[in-house]
């Protein structure tokens, strides 16, 4: 049986601005994230992991080796790539195809035992759709695993929709925020700065609201971005902020050359437990440094590289990577009540949301 984890609770400073890692936001309740669930060999979420589906490729891989037919020779899996993999799809003769087949089907195996676990919690009961975002969602391969898991679930008449995340993972981890922004953001501002943190990569850009087109926001999209693979450079924490104020900078001179009424505001997805006074209590771990200490607080380190933008002073509001990207998804939620999203990263995130009644006593 699958247990949850408990995290130690930590001493948080004083709030900066806004409410960060809120459950309540305008448009949805935020019914839990960053759930971790366990059983004897370990989190179920390794199970779906990059790692994992190497570790599948390798399965497979060893009785075409022996009889001196794997299509990969004698390179590593961990060499292979997705877009490798895709193409091997595509047009791959029928041993590699026939291999390649094999991994996902296993793979989706595993995505659908997990999601059957998350299904059992309580903060995820009742759950009519999920939405799966991250590296599964970049390239054939994952996509034909969501697929196939959710035939899978179907089978076992659990009642629940798969389905890819709408927007590229890369900006839907960015696009996210708008649902984060205060609403007096909406009058007199065209876009907002995101910035989606990973434990690989961290991703800043411009978010257009386009609220001329979708006044549920549900034509934003990403019209500027910066990207830094931190896991190459191994900073410090200081560097890695310095760094991320750099990135942020560099995305405001833009703004002001290309035009754009950048609204005084930073949207943030961070991996961990989100504070509402914006520290983070656990689930940082794959960051550059001490995260989680006492003595940090990522928003008044932006504030502080950021303190205004176009003549305004900076606000910032923080909250949990995946339930970042998930919001991306609010807009096209509206035909059903509870909902999650599942991310791959460097971890796997998730979060579960129901949606709020709005002013016309309907569900948004």
């Amino acid at each position: 049986m699958a247990k949850k984890k408990n995290g130690a609770e930590n001493a948080s400073p004083t709030s900066l601005v806004g409410v960060h890692g809120a459950s309540r936001l305008p448009r949805v309740e935020v019914d839990g994230y960053n759930l971790e669930l366990e059983d004897e060999n370990g989190f179920l979420g390794d199970r779906a992991s990059k790692k994992a589906l190497y570790a599948l490729l390798d399965k497979w891989r060893k009785p075409l080796a022996k009889e001196g037919n794997d299509p990969f020779g004698d390179r590593p899996s961990r060499e292979i790539g997705k877009k490798e993999l895709d193409a091997i799809l595509a047009k791959g003769e029928s041993t590699e195809g026939g291999l390649v087949h094999a991994v996902i089907e296993d793979f989706a195996q595993e995505l659908a035992f997990i999601l059957r676990n998350f299904l059992k919690e309580k903060t995820w009961k009742e759950t009519e759709r999920i939405v799966i975002g991250g590296g599964l969602r970049e390239h054939r391969v994952g996509e034909l695993a969501i697929g196939r898991a959710a035939i899978l679930l179907k089978a076992d008449s659990v009642a629940v929709d798969l389905v890819p995340i709408r927007n590229d993972p890369d900006d839907a981890g960015l696009i996210g925020s708008v649902q984060l922004t205060p609403s007096w953001i909406f009058g007199g501002h065209d876009s907002i700065l995101a910035l989606d943190i990973g434990g690989t990569n961290v991703r800043a850009g411009i978010v257009e609201l386009n609220l001329k087109k979708a006044p549920d926001l549900s034509r934003a999209a990403v019209c500027e971005r910066e990207i830094w693979r931190h896991a190459d450079d191994k900073p410090t924490r200081d560097e890695a902020v310095q760094q991320i104020a750099g990135l942020l900078k560099k995305l405001i001179r833009r703004a002001e050359r290309e035009g754009h009424n950048l609204a005084p505001f930073i949207g943030i997805g961070c991996p961990g437990k989100i504070e509402s006074d914006g520290s983070i209590d656990r689930g940082a771990q794959n960051l550059p440094g001490n995260w989680e200490s006492s003595r940090f607080h990522l928003p008044t380190e932006i504030v502080s590289a950021i303190p205004c933008i176009a003549d305004h002073e900076t606000e910032v509001v923080m909250h949990n990577d995946a339930v970042v990207q998930g919001l991306s998804e609010v807009p096209f939620m509206t035909d059903v009540e509870r909902w999650g999203v599942l991310t791959r990263g460097t971890g796997l995130g998730n979060a579960r949301f129901t949606n709020r009644a709005q002013p016309n006593g309907k569900s948004d």
